[in-house]
């Protein structure tokens, strides 16, 4: 949701250099939400077995994202839509820790970080592939979001959230399950 702050920041101060220049904290908070998050599963991983890091991070996936169908929509921090650069930053932070955005990445780094090193076990190499799969993640929704960003400041408008507006609340939280799901049945 970071390009609607984006396209909103830039229309307040009618420039497209303040979408641009909006989408570098946005990264940034998302990028060190998720970091944040797979650190702790590193350490987690290197002093528990590999069984256990598997299943308490499938039960972690699950568990959020039943929280987060149950309860968690209405508890989201508030910060205005005419933030400043620092404003996005910590939107962005607490957005991705909120919904879960390193848990999601959990499953992937997990079987990349363990490979050649039997079921789930972390490797040497762990945290470098770690780092590196943030950065692919940030990279990927950074693009994402520019173009989205730039083609509604462009060219769309925001009139179409009226008619158009998906929330997307529930399918996240849905996924979170279905990804903690089926790292319990690999």
């Amino acid at each position: 949701m970071g390009w609607l702050f984006a396209v909103a920041l830039g229309m307040h101060r009618q420039s497209e250099k303040v979408v641009w220049r909006s989408l570098v904290p946005i990264a940034l908070g998302h990028a060190l939400s998720v970091a944040l998050v797979l650190a702790a599963t590193l350490g987690f991983a290197a002093v528990a077995p590999p069984g256990i890091v598997r299943i308490a991070g499938a039960a972690l996936l699950v568990g959020w994202g039943v929280w987060q169908l149950t309860l968690g929509h209405g508890r989201a921090p508030r910060i205005g839509m005419r933030t400043g650069y620092l404003g996005l930053g910590v939107w962005s932070f607490l957005m991705a820790s909120a919904h879960g955005a390193g848990l999601m990445l959990f499953p992937v780094l997990l079987a990349i970080c363990s490979a050649g090193h039997g079921a789930h076990a972390l490797g040497p190499g762990a945290a470098p592939l770690a780092l590196a799969g943030v950065a692919v993640h940030a990279a990927a929704m950074l693009a994402t979001i520019a173009v989205v960003a730039v083609s509604v400041y462009r060219w769309v408008g925001v009139a179409f959230l009226r008619r158009a507006w998906i929330n997307l609340d529930r399918i996240w939280a849905s996924a979170l399950v279905i990804a903690g799901l089926l790292l319990l049945v690999e």
